[in-house]
Parts: structure tokens; sequence; C-alpha cells
């Protein structure tokens, strides 16, 4: 049997992504997930021991990196020519973290 979420595990998981959930939000998506991993519970019944992937996305790829190669790169004005607000020469973004401003 699958192992089924708490609704601490929801909040955790809100914050982490920090997304505001009131209580009863978090109890109707942990019943939510919860039904989701039961639908799934099939999947563990079938005996998979000695079947091979049919598909893995890198194969027998090796390094499929291009060459680092120097390019000339933007001036600073340029580079802040459309930005929506600059100071001292850099970009001027709003804080995500903390007590908030722009940094």
């Amino acid at each position: 049997m699958a192992e089924h979420l708490t609704e601490a595990d929801v909040r955790s998981i809100a914050e982490y992504v920090r997304i505001g959930m009131t209580e009863d939000e978090v109890a109707a998506m942990a019943v939510d997930l919860n039904s989701i991993i039961d639908s799934l519970s099939p999947i563990t019944e079938y005996d998979l021991d000695g079947v091979e992937p049919t598909f893995h996305p890198i194969g027998d790829l090796a390094n499929v990196m291009r060459d680092d190669v120097e390019q000339p790169g933007f001036a600073q004005d340029v580079a802040l020519s459309n930005a929506p607000r600059q100071q001292d020469g850099s970009f001027l973004i709003p804080s995500i973290l903390g007590e908030g401003g722009d940094r």
C-alpha cells in the first residue's frame, strides 16, 4: 500500500512552493492527493523483476553539449535598455525573500 500524505505534509509542500492555503484547502488537498495516490496503486501489483526499461531519455548518448566558445556579449547600456527599473548600472528587482522592498 502506498504511503499517504498527512495535512502536515500538504502544509509543508505549500510552504515550500509559497502557496498560501487555508485549513479547509489543506484538508481538501490532502484528500485529493491521497485519492491520486490510491488510483495509482494497481501499478504496484505488477511483477516487474527482470523487465528491461523500454525507453530512457539519455540512452547511449555521451556528452551532447556544444563546445564552449566565447562570443561577444551585450554592452551594459544595451542589457539595461529594456529593464523596467535600474539603479547604479544594475537591474532593480522586487525582493522575494525577507523584508520586501527592491534589491
